[in-house]
């Protein structure tokens, strides 16, 4: 494959990309966990109105503010808490660092979902992040689902499949995947085993995993499913049971709609990040961090950015491209930088990708179906550079 941008100048590319963050490091650090407190309450606060609410009747409303408070607390809280986004800055309590956040007892208060955070911790920040578009990319779209691409039904039903299992993508797929995912790198790790970024990881087994008679699947339950499920589908409701049989009954049924808008707003907002023909994936490792910087802007999107309403919406995953530059930036950091990456991406020639989320959606769905295909590409590595030079 010849290289995409066979002009580019690297060093310069990251060298200021490096500027810029150091610059705005300083700059939002002293608002940086205010920020993120605030981002966390606007979630709490949709939460508790739905929960309050959602004794009275079934009610889309009640489902959707418990959703919408479901989606904030992963994909704003515990994605970028987990990434380090506090961590550097002096005073934040240790339950919002990565260290501490969801940790132990802790997972009950600050994030109990279906991922388990050490797992997603492994599949997302490191595997995801760090070979992103590759073969040991877990969230590649065109490779997890080539079984779609490849199966002889017509593009309409590929298309209605594929929205149905968006609603039910966290459990049917996401939780058992980064569970089997993780269980393989510690067995990986005690029988000293080099990691092999060749590997790809479409060979997960769901249906084991959810069989709770198999060793994942058991383990898989203990950790996973019986607690959340415990927690929404026994607890909560049983709180409402002082109220009558019929409210509990309707905490029950808008917490299982809640379930279906939440899996929904999320496969909306995160899947297509990574997804389109005018994406890229890539076949090898990077070599340095500036290649790294190139791949990330080559193989990420962004939506819409602006508007505190408009980002939480999107859950920050609308700042796609400085998010996997700077993993470890907290969300206000990329708010602030967009403008400027999407100028010196203008300046280096690299193309700096942002459309609607519903733009973006219709283009993963095409990649899902078959219909298109990403670019198949080659970033310069370190080696050939210095031979240039």
């Amino acid at each position: 494959m010849p290289p995409h941008a066979p002009d580019l100048d690297y060093a310069a590319f990251a060298a200021e990309l490096d500027a810029l963050r150091q610059r705005l490091e300083a700059e939002t650090a002293p608002e940086a966990a205010a920020h993120l407190a605030r981002q966390a309450r606007w979630g709490r606060v949709c939460s508790a109105l739905g929960y309050g609410t959602a004794w009275l009747a079934p009610n889309p409303v009640s489902a959707a503010l418990m959703a919408l408070g479901m989606s904030a607390r992963w994909t704003i809280v515990a994605h970028h808490t987990s990434h380090r986004a506090l961590d550097r800055i002096e005073g934040v309590p240790a339950h919002r660092t990565s260290k501490g956040f969801a940790r132990g007892l802790r997972r009950w208060f600050d994030w109990l979902d279906w991922l388990d955070p050490e797992c997603w911790d492994y599949e997302h920040n490191r595997l995801h992040h760090y070979h992103t578009g590759e073969a040991a990319d877990p969230d590649l779209v065109e490779e997890q689902l080539a079984w779609v691409r490849g199966h002889r039904a017509p593009f309409w039903a590929k298309r209605v499949a594929a929205l149905l299992y968006g609603a039910t993508w966290k459990f049917t797929y996401y939780a058992p995947n980064i569970f089997t995912l993780y269980r393989r790198e510690l067995k990986r790790r005690a029988e000293k085993r080099p990691f092999d970024p060749s590997q790809s990881t479409t060979d997960v087994d769901l249906v084991r995993t959810w069989n709770p008679l198999s060793d994942d699947g058991g383990a898989f339950w203990r950790a996973v499913v019986v607690p959340y499920l415990g927690l929404r589908l026994v607890l909560l409701p049983a709180l409402a049971w002082p109220l009558g049989a019929w409210a509990s009954l309707s905490v029950l049924l808008n917490t299982v709609m809640a379930e279906l808008l939440t899996g929904l707003h999320t496969f909306l907002i995160v899947v297509p990040n990574h997804a389109g023909d005018d994406m890229h994936r890539f076949d090898c490792p990077t070599t340095d961090k500036a290649e790294f910087y190139v791949r990330q802007v080559l193989g990420s999107v962004n939506f819409r950015t602006g508007g505190q309403l408009n980002d939480f919406l999107h859950g920050y995953l609308n700042y796609q491209v400085e998010h996997h530059l700077w993993p470890d930036a907290s969300p206000l950091l990329l708010q602030r930088a967009a403008p400027e990456v999407r100028a010196i991406c203008a300046r280096h020639g690299l193309p700096y990708v942002q459309e609607s989320v519903f733009r973006r959606f219709a283009k993963m769905l095409d990649i899902v179906i078959g219909r298109t295909s990403m670019i198949q590409s080659r970033t310069v590595p370190k080696s050939e550079r210095q031979a240039i030079a």
